[in-house]
């Protein structure tokens, strides 16, 4: 069941990443000095160098106009991104509510549908506008979905479980930027890339109508009968006999003539409601310079191509670290997502001591790329940790308002770069005092590990979730 899940984060990916190469600018040259006084004799004055196409040199047909997105027109790339990124906002503030209301399985199904509709309309779009929106629409569904199917795979499996299930996760999305980076390689005509990234979601589509719903919702919800359904279908699907299991309602859970909780309860209590506020603006740091550093790929010096592709695969060594001290009773979640924030953000100011023309072992773009492991490790454990901090009731809800702060850096993220005007390192020490302060500030939350999950918000204040507790509808995994 999670395999399907983990490979689909690969297509995630390169959704996420398709501005990188689609929004990509080619070399070129305008014949005879001056500007152009209209875009049709730009057309005519144009010549571009590289040997693959993006968005910027769109030519014109039958169905398709000019766009050739540079000089005064070239913000438009960036503000495609954002545009993506505004989505992902809205997504994560409606899909987190609505699975925590409706279940996880019919919100992730029917945002994976529309994330293919739309990408396919963002292959065939016959205008910048067009194409713009189209990509507002992708980042509302495929932030939306990710986010749900994030929670679902979490919830397939026990606690002890959820930090190797998080980290793999994780880590296919960053496999999924050097496979993305491939295609690109390989495919060098945007259109074509555009819909050969977005086709393997008809066949997640397909295998995700297999998933069963989540246990923990259906158990948060008082659906006992069901919650035993799931349970033993992921069990047989484990190779296990089936069991006889019959799961006990706790004090928290829903009776039937009971509404969920909502969004207002992470404002009304107040522990979650300072919990939440600190883990607004770590997501939102995380994003902003996760997101910066990534976006940023296509303008380092060398190949494109394998820029891309080392912008992903240089986080692959961080999950392994990760899975390793998030464990530790010495180190823990909070102290591991405090120290690789703190590092992310030294290796980027430190950037501003190094000359721009010095070798590979001493240059600003390898500490750069240090940046991007150790934010990527902080971005990995935050999705384990968030998730571990919120009851099952308000665990979407909780992700989606934490996500939402997350997508404000993303949407400010591909303009940063632009700071490079006033100086070279300008970009790179903002992205370092903003992960240094986001680092100190998780020193302010709860350590998680080895505490069991909550799973009302009357749990809570249980002196029993202060002690690891194995519960019985967890030994199927």
């Amino acid at each position: 069941l999670n395999d399907c899940v983990f490979y689909f984060k690969v297509y995630v990916a390169c959704q996420s990443m398709l501005i990188v190469l689609v929004g990509a600018v080619p070399k070129y040259h305008i014949e005879q000095e001056g500007s152009p006084a209209s875009r049709a004799e730009l057309a005519e004055r144009i010549h571009f160098v590289d040997n693959f196409t993006s968005i910027v040199t769109e030519a014109r047909s039958f169905f398709f106009s000019q766009w050739y997105l540079i000089e005064q027109e070239a913000y438009k790339v960036s503000l495609a991104s954002s545009l993506f990124f505004a989505g992902l906002l809205i997504g994560n503030i409606t899909f987190g509510p609505l699975s925590d209301k409706l279940g996880r399985k019919p919100v992730y199904i029917s945002g994976l549908f529309f994330d293919v509709v739309f990408g396919y309309v963002t292959a065939l779009a016959p205008n910048y506008d067009v194409f713009a929106v189209s990509r507002f629409f992708v980042g509302i569904v495929n932030g939306g979905m990710a986010l749900v199917s994030f929670v679902l795979t979490q919830e397939y499996v026990g606690k002890s479980f959820w930090s190797f299930t998080g980290s793999l996760t994780n880590l296919t999305f960053a496999v999924g930027i050097a496979v993305y980076a491939l295609l690109g390689y390989c495919v060098r005509e945007w259109r074509c890339l555009a819909l050969v990234a977005n086709t393997p979601g008809v066949i997640f589509l397909l295998l995700s109508f297999m998933l069963p719903e989540s246990p923990r919702w259906l158990y948060s919800q008082g659906k006992m009968a069901e919650a035993e359904d799931a349970l033993q279908y992921i069990a047989l699907g484990n190779g296990k006999e089936r069991l006889n299991l019959k799961l006990k309602p706790s004090a928290g859970t829903l009776r039937k003539d009971e509404s969920a909780p909502g969004i207002l309860n992470l404002v009304k209590h107040p522990v979650l409601r300072w919990r939440t506020i600190v883990l607004m603006y770590i997501w939102y740091v995380c994003s902003f310079v996760y997101y910066g550093l990534t976006l940023n790929a296509g303008e380092l010096r060398g190949n494109l191509y394998l820029n891309v592709a080392l912008s992903g695969l240089v986080e692959v060594p961080a999950f392994p670290l990760c899975m390793f001290f998030i464990e530790k009773s010495w180190s823990g979640r909070r102290k591991t997502m405090a120290c690789f924030l703190i590092f992310a953000g030294f290796a980027c100011i430190f950037t501003m001591f190094l000359p721009t023309n010095a070798g590979l072992l001493l240059s600003p773009t390898l500490l750069a790329l240090c940046g991007k492991m150790m934010v990527s490790a902080a971005f990995n454990i935050l999705y384990i940790y968030t998730s571990e901090l919120y009851p099952t009731v308000l665990r979407n809800a909780g992700l989606g308002i934490c996500s939402m702060s997350c997508r404000f850096g993303g949407i400010l993220a591909p303009f940063v770069p632009s700071m490079k005007s006033l100086s070279p390192p300008v970009p790179f020490v903002v992205f370092g005092i903003t992960g240094l302060s986001a680092g100190f500030l998780t020193l302010l939350l709860p350590e998680t590990l080895n505490k069991p999950i909550a799973e009302s918000i009357e749990d809570l204040q249980s002196p029993k979730y202060q002690l690891l507790k194995n519960e019985v509808n967890f030994i199927v995994f």
